[in-house]
């Protein structure tokens, strides 16, 4: 991932050095058990515990030999620890280091994101309280429909939010997973005790059955997920580039001393970072598709799942914590119009409240239809005038059912009567 759009700690876990670091703990669990059980002599393991080591540059050189980055790796690392080398990476294959590896380096980035969700939720959770019964027009095809509140509107992310956090935790689950299977995953040069015992110290499972590597449908669950957060976040940008129209001006991204919005323009005040988080969403998701494409490989294994995951791992996992740390900052520091958004609700002269003169007219006898056909007209009339309740009041069709009190009565009626219901059930 490019410098503009990291993260340093998240950036960490995908470096060479913490990836080696890995890879020799692995190695020394495995020698481990394998000494404890009598497989290798006790000094062959302490030699290893004791005296190993590795240099990423060494191991970069010898891999432009080998061209093969574990072999790389093993030699380097026996190098330090002697004679004894010959007992490292005893009986398992490259992939038994690698998979489980990165199913540590998957865990460790997802706890960040988690942790990055759940300081978002608590962001979301205070502002729809805050904004609870802040009054603005609800829009359905972007056009105006009825009256919402703008704390609602946020508990609808809030709520949102909540599942992707619940998503996350069952995606880190479904790939902490170990598999020290050795060649096609049959056990045969590595007795299964193996397994278990380095899974238990790294705080993994064990895969029920492996081919010669982890299955790839475990990783796919992990993008898929990151690809629907990433969805949830544009979702929201989304909202707030739409309320920041001008000709909108519900909410406004803050804007900092010194920010200019535009090189020719002065004037300009662009929702940049909600545009920002857009763009890097689709980038997101765009990796979903090569991680359900590296489900299908050849017989037990084959590598042309690798190279995709060496880019799609890190950039994935640190763009998402970058558009979660961004949406977050926004929506803390997010200007509300509450004078704004009464204005854009009072456009049309109570349009909006349509639907209850037109569930009136049938209380008062008039067929759905004709009561629809009538309160239709009527609307389109105000499109132009604006002033949907004059009209009301002087059509004769409605003055023979419905008093201007009444009238009056229900356009001015715009409170939510089940705000109190939808926001316990969704905090409960």
């Amino acid at each position: 991932m490019i410098p503009r759009y990291s993260s340093k700690k998240i950036e960490k876990i995908w470096s060479s050095e913490n990836k080696f670091s890995i890879w020799l703990k692995i190695e020394c669990l495995i020698a481990e058990k394998l000494s404890i059980d009598g497989t290798i002599p006790k000094k062959a393991y302490l030699d290893i515990k004791r005296k190993s080591k590795f240099n990423v540059k060494e191991i970069n050189k010898i891999e432009k030999k080998t061209k093969h980055d574990v072999i790389a790796f093993i030699e380097n690392v026996s190098s330090y620890i002697g004679s004894s080398s010959k007992f490292f990476h005893y009986g398992v294959t490259s992939s038994d280091i690698i998979d489980t590896a990165f199913s540590l380096q998957l865990k460790q980035s997802s706890e960040i994101i988690l942790n990055e969700l759940k300081q978002f939720l608590k962001i979301l959770k205070k502002n729809s309280i805050k904004y609870k019964n802040t009054i603005m027009i609800g829009r359905s095809h972007g056009i105006h429909a009825e009256p919402i509140t703008f704390g609602l509107k946020l508990l609808t992310f809030y709520s949102e939010f909540k599942r992707n956090y619940d998503r996350l935790k069952n995606a880190k689950e479904e790939i902490s997973i170990c598999s020290i299977s050795g060649p096609v995953g049959t056990y045969n040069s590595i007795n299964p005790k193996i397994e278990k015992y380095v899974a238990k110290k790294l705080n993994l499972k064990t895969e029920n059955i492996s081919t010669q590597i982890i299955p790839r449908d475990r990783h796919a669950i992990f993008f898929s997920v990151l690809g629907i957060i990433a969805s949830s976040v544009e979702r929201l940008a989304v909202e707030i580039r739409h309320l920041q129209r001008t000709e909108v001006q519900e909410v406004e991204e803050f804007f900092d001393a010194g920010q200019k919005g535009s090189s020719a323009m002065p004037h300009k005040k662009n929702p940049i970072l909600s545009e920002n988080v857009t763009g890097l969403a689709r980038y997101i998701r765009s990796n979903v598709i090569p991680s359900m494409e590296n489900i299908a490989l050849w017989h037990e294994r084959d590598i042309s799942h690798s190279s995709v995951e060496r880019i799609i791992a890190p950039d994935s996992t640190i763009a998402t914590t970058f558009i979660i740390s961004r949406i977050s900052k926004i929506i803390n520091k997010l200007k509300i119009y509450p004078k704004n958004m009464k204005k854009n609700m009072d456009f049309l002269g109570g349009a909006n409240l349509s639907q209850l003169i037109l569930l009136e007219l049938i209380k008062k006898g008039l067929s759905r239809k004709k009561s629809y056909e009538i309160i239709q007209s009527i609307a389109i009339k105000s499109y132009k005038q604006r002033n949907f309740k004059d009209i009301l009041k002087k059509d004769s069709r409605i003055k023979r059912l419905l008093s201007n009190n009444e009238i009056n009565k229900l356009i001015s009626d715009n409170k939510i009567d089940n705000l109190d219901l939808i926001f316990k059930k969704v905090l409960k």
